[in-house]
């Protein structure tokens, strides 16, 4: 008798999508999933209507034809946490769950199972007797990483020098880079003229 009355409670309650109400925008489906903004927050929904990412403020929006707004490609979504005053770079999953950890001053969406990011690094170079600190320099490398976010390649051999709490600029430094394809990508060079590497 207690089984049928939980099953009959649970009956009315399966296979009901959430309904939303009072959103901001609506994106097109795209890799099986919906962006959708309320306030300043984005979620993902999926084609029965289900909320599969909560509302959250870290998803990056991407640029497309008509409109700006987060994507899923190759099953992972750009996001991006501050930290002293900079913007870092990482990815989730389509659970919500972060796989690679905000740690790039740029970042692409995934292609080809792989990802243009900006590494940065920070190196130590001497130490302050008087403010008893550390002098740091910071610089970065245009990379190619892979799903878990392990370097497949430097793009860039030199160290880029930048110094992100004190740039005046609150845009990202630009990724010169493009996938092309699977195994290539064409790199641009200082004197603005591309070669092609492969991967």
């Amino acid at each position: 008798m207690k089984k049928l009355l939980i099953t009959l409670v649970l009956i009315p309650f399966i296979g009901i999508a959430q309904t939303f109400e009072n959103l901001d925008y609506i994106s097109p489906f795209s890799n099986g999933v919906a962006a959708i903004k309320k306030g300043n927050e984005w979620g993902f929904i999926d084609p029965e209507g289900n909320l599969i990412v909560d509302f959250r403020n870290d998803l990056v929006a991407t640029k497309t034809d008509n409109a700006s707004y987060p994507i899923f490609s190759n099953g992972k979504c750009l996001i991006a946490n501050q930290k002293d005053g900079v913007l870092y770079y990482g990815y989730i999953d389509k659970t919500g769950k972060t796989v690679i950890t905000p740690q790039f001053l740029n970042a692409n969406n995934f292609q080809y199972g792989k990802a243009l990011v900006l590494k940065v690094e920070k190196e130590t170079i001497g130490y302050n007797d008087i403010f008893k600190k550390d002098v740091v320099n910071y610089h970065y490398f245009e990379l190619v990483i892979d799903e878990n976010g392990n370097t497949i390649d430097h793009l860039t051999q030199l160290a880029i020098h930048v110094s992100p709490k004190d740039k005046n600029d609150k845009n990202p430094p630009a990724i010169t880079s493009k996938l092309i394809s699977e195994n290539l990508v064409a790199v641009k060079g200082n004197n603005k003229k591309w070669r092609i590497k492969k991967i």
